[in-house]
């Protein structure tokens, strides 16, 4: 069975206990979700959720669909790395003599684009935004020079217009429908 990447853009309302719905889905289906970033949207009252994980395309057609029949949940849909466009940031805290004593980390900090965060006499800290395997490389070439004292990635982040305009037509329909409600109440 041929596995993918996918990741899950799943927009909801900011309800307690909903990320637990959301990962128990992936845990039935014993599917290890590879990233998770949860974050508030441009929609007041809107929470997005980026959910990556390898699987084929009958499980994520499953998984998608039992995650948008969650009450809180107002739609998900899932995407392939070609249908999106994603994002990455990565913080890696390494060692200032180093840095200092071998002109080879400057090198590959240059060569990937990372930028030098801060500086003081026992760590520095660089940065680096871009795609997973950017962030993955950068950190294999640091660790080889033994250098890396931590390392933390954001996750991923993603949009597509497509599936942020159906949000928005999922609440104007919604308000339209409670506004109709309250109108024949109050007749």
């Amino acid at each position: 069975m041929d596995k993918t990447l996918y990741t899950i853009i799943v927009h909801s309302e900011n309800f307690a206990g909903l990320l637990n719905q959301v990962t128990a889905v992936f845990t039935r289906r014993q599917i290890n979700i590879e990233s998770l970033n949860v974050s508030a949207s441009s929609i007041k009252g809107v929470h997005k959720y980026t959910i990556t994980a390898w699987t084929d395309k009958d499980t994520i057609e499953k998984v998608t669909k039992q995650i948008t029949k969650k009450i809180d949940v107002l739609q998900a849909h899932y995407f392939t790395d070609d249908e999106i466009y994603q994002h990455e940031i990565a913080l890696y805290k390494i060692t200032t003599p180093i840095l200092e004593e071998k002109p080879e980390v400057s090198k590959i900090i240059r060569k990937y684009n990372a930028r030098i965060v801060e500086v003081n006499s026992v760590f520095s800290i660089v940065e680096k935004n871009g795609m997973s395997e950017e962030i993955t490389n950068l950190y294999e070439e640091l660790s080889a020079l033994e250098c890396v004292l931590q390392f933390v990635r954001s996750g991923r982040v993603a949009i597509t217009t497509s599936c942020f305009e159906r949000v928005n037509e999922y609440l104007a329909d919604r308000e339209a429908k409670y506004r109709r409600s309250k109108e024949q109440e109050g007749l």
